[in-house]
């Protein structure tokens, strides 16, 4: 253990001795996992306490808890509490039973379900990790995580401050609800008074917080982790994207122009986030049926056009890549272009299962790894997982949280961390994603400030003024032209152009939070507003579009509805989510000289896609008028077995390949790919059929 790890775990001592709860709030990277642990292993070996202890934690996390236990305490009895209802009644009755373990370690989700198991016991140590997951004091797991029973209970975050003060006095009233018992009066201590200047505040708050909380950032203890340097790349529209952009700004024309209700804004900006990541996005958008990958996915995005310049350069200098996105169906376009050029990866998103999330991370860290690439939905594996064989970060887009993205980049820059960090922001430039930047930075200046008074809190989620102040950003620019604006720029000269743009924003922030140290920050709509030019100056925003009016392509969808749970979540909406679009299956490119059925394999398959397209359209199709289509049957059960059938068939050929006498560039993706899906899939027709569309042989 490191020197400041050692002066944790004694924290962590005086504090049991004392009878104290408290939080572990170093920054992301510096091992709190491992003083956790050794806090149960000291218990264990020199108290003669073993138990039983909690641990709550993000369900990716699990197997991360579960490999340093085994690594650093191994003497302690540690059971994974996860599964299906079967698996979790084997475990019940089998392993979480008392004297038969000493550590519980379950998911946020698991404790809800499996509350009235858990309240059984009375425990020794409660432990959540990422604990800012209880900072709404009236959410169901922060009210269910009051129901057990413990003697001492530890909070484990990296980020103890997202939004306001509130949220903080969530966390101190769940350890100490004694003394924090009235959130009012936790505010009323840190208001800011004509008395009171920042320093005063800041020093309350110290003073108050020093028993119950330690907090050591990287840059004060951790002097050998090399830094972590932010650019932010910017990237012009492709033709397609500019058609999209401007007609979801013309479809919504009366409520853009008129700032209407703050949902309906909501969802045009999620709309136009979308355009700015892919086009493709949109059903109908991709060329087909049929479906090939070709450099048509890079060329219709700018993003994607700029990750194909970037990728070569870093693959060239053996850096690892990790990639962010919100969006699970970006990374579903990511991982086409990946098998497209070639590279190898792992992916972890929201429906990644525990058991492969701890394959994919050990594959991508083990020495000597072949994974090139790590895509990783930012939500899901953005916390708790250690991946710092990586030394680059792409933030293909931004969330609205900055703390978010925060937390996806330390999953590279942590201890281990052998290399600087270079973290690369993409944006599109002229679009709302330039004011959603924006306003990140912004905000991780004020919480820099550590003085946000309650005034603040309904900055949680952007409000209707500055949505209409996004959505209607860059318009005049996207207007003015049809054309792509991508360039041919060398990619470092991108990034040497990233490098200043970045550095100006910098400045730009700390002139803001030096402004915002000087005065009391009643208005917070001006606190998040970017527009520096006055409003004479403005584009009237009508008379720009009805200038440039083109009939825009017809959506086939409803209004509202949540693109993921990312989308749920800001939309705040109570109704349950609308179930995932079906995704089109891809025809495999098979050619006649490879001796397969492609005839009757391209009937079943466009049958298939006919009857999944018409389907997905009546749901979402809203009245038009434009009268009945033909109707289209599914697959029957024959049809279903034939074609599976003829998937084998080209499954069982590509099998018998011996693919270490083949050139590895005649195939995509490469032989070693191939092996590793064959010994780490399975090969089920699905796997097979997903395989095989993207195993080209070139001629």
């Amino acid at each position: 253990m490191r020197d400041y790890q050692l002066a944790g775990l004694n924290w962590l001592i005086r504090l049991y001795e004392n009878g104290i709860n408290g939080i572990l709030a170093d920054e992301m990277g510096l091992g709190k996992t491992l003083q956790t642990i050794s806090l149960l292993g000291y218990l264990h070996e020199f108290r003669g306490i073993t138990g039983p202890h909690m641990v709550v934690a993000p369900k990716s996390t699990l197997g991360n808890w579960m490999k340093e236990i085994q690594r650093f305490c191994p003497v302690l009895r540690a059971v994974k509490f996860l599964g299906n209802p079967e698996e979790r009644n084997h475990i019940r009755e089998n392993l979480l039973a008392p004297g038969k373990f000493d550590v519980c370690v379950t998911s946020f989700e698991m404790a809800i379900k499996e509350k009235t198991a858990l309240r059984r016991f009375s425990w020794r140590y409660i432990i959540i990790d990422e604990a800012h997951r209880i900072k709404n004091e009236n959410s169901l797991l922060s009210k269910t995580m009051r129901l057990f029973s413990t003697n001492y209970r530890l909070l484990i975050t990296g980020t103890p401050l997202q939004n306001n003060l509130h949220e903080l006095w969530s966390l101190l009233n769940f350890l100490l609800p004694e003394i924090f018992s009235s959130a009012e009066t936790f505010d009323e201590w840190f208001q800011i008074s004509g008395e009171n200047d920042q320093h005063e505040v800041v020093q309350q708050l110290h003073k108050v917080l020093r028993p119950f909380l330690l907090r050591r950032l990287k840059s004060d203890v951790e002097k050998g982790l090399p830094p972590k340097k932010e650019t932010i790349l910017k990237v012009g529209m492709s033709e397609m994207q500019k058609q999209y952009y401007r007609a979801l700004l013309q479809k919504d024309l009366e409520v853009i122009n008129a700032g209407g209700e703050r949902k309906r804004l909501l969802n045009i900006a999620m709309q136009l986030r979308k355009c700015c990541n892919h086009p493709y996005l949109f059903q109908g958008a991709e060329p087909g049926p049929p479906y090939t990958t070709g450099d048509h996915l890079i060329e219709n995005a700018g993003k994607m056009v700029l990750l194909d310049k970037l990728l070569p350069k870093l693959k060239a200098r053996d850096s690892r890549v990790l990639i962010f996105s919100q969006m699970t169906r970006l990374l579903d376009i990511l991982e086409d272009y990946l098998m497209y050029r070639g590279y190898q990866y792992c992916r972890i998103d929201g429906n990644t299962g525990g058991d492969d999330r701890d394959a994919s991370i050990e594959a991508f860290n083990k020495p000597g790894s072949e994974k090139f690439i790590f895509l990783l939905s930012t939500r899901a594996g953005g916390l708790g997982i250690n991946l710092a064989t990586a030394d680059i970060v792409v933030l293909y887009d931004s969330d609205w949280n900055p703390q978010v993205d925060l937390q996806a980049q330390d999953r590279a820059h942590r201890i281990g961390q052998k290399k600087e960090v270079q973290v690369f922001r993409f944006c599109t430039e002229y679009t709302i994603e330039e004011k959603v930047i924006e306003r990140a930075y912004k905000k991780l200046a004020l919480d820099a400030l550590v003085i946000q008074q309650g005034r603040l809190a309904e900055q949680k989620a952007v409000n209707k003024d500055e949505l209409l102040q996004m959505v209607r950003f860059g318009a005049e620019m996207v207007f003015s032209s049809k054309d792509s604006t991508i360039t041919d720029e060398d990619i470092d000269r991108i990034i040497a152009r990233g490098e200043e743009a970045t550095a100006q924003l910098d400045a730009k922030m700390k002139k803001f939070t030096e402004d915002a140290i000087k005065f009391k920050m009643d208005d917070t709509a001006e606190l998040y507003d970017f527009d520096d030019d006055k409003e004479e100056d403005k584009p009237d925003f009508k008379k720009l579009v009805s200038d440039n009016w083109i009939e825009p392509p017809r959506r086939e969808r409803k209004r509202n509805y949540s693109e993921s749970e990312y989308f749920k979540q800001a939309l705040r909406q109570g109704a349950p989510a609308k179930p995932r679009e079906p995704r089109i299956p891809r025809m495999p490119n098979l050619h006649d000289f490879q001796f397969f059925n492609t005839q009757r394999l391209n009937e079943l398959y466009e049958k298939e896609v006919k009857y999944l397209v018409q389907t997905n359209q009546k749901k979402d199709t809203i009245g038009d008028g434009d009268g009945e289509d033909e109707e289209v049957e599914p697959l029957n059960e024959e049809e279903q077995e034939e074609k599976e059938q003829l998937l084998e068939e080209v499954w069982d050929i590509l099998k018998s390949f011996d693919l270490d006498l083949v050139p590895p560039h005649n195939f995509l993706p490469s032989a070693v790919q191939f092996r590793a899906f064959q010994h780490g899939r399975g090969g089920t027709s699905t796997h097979s059929f997903e395989l095989v569309r993207n195993m080209v042989v070139t001629t």
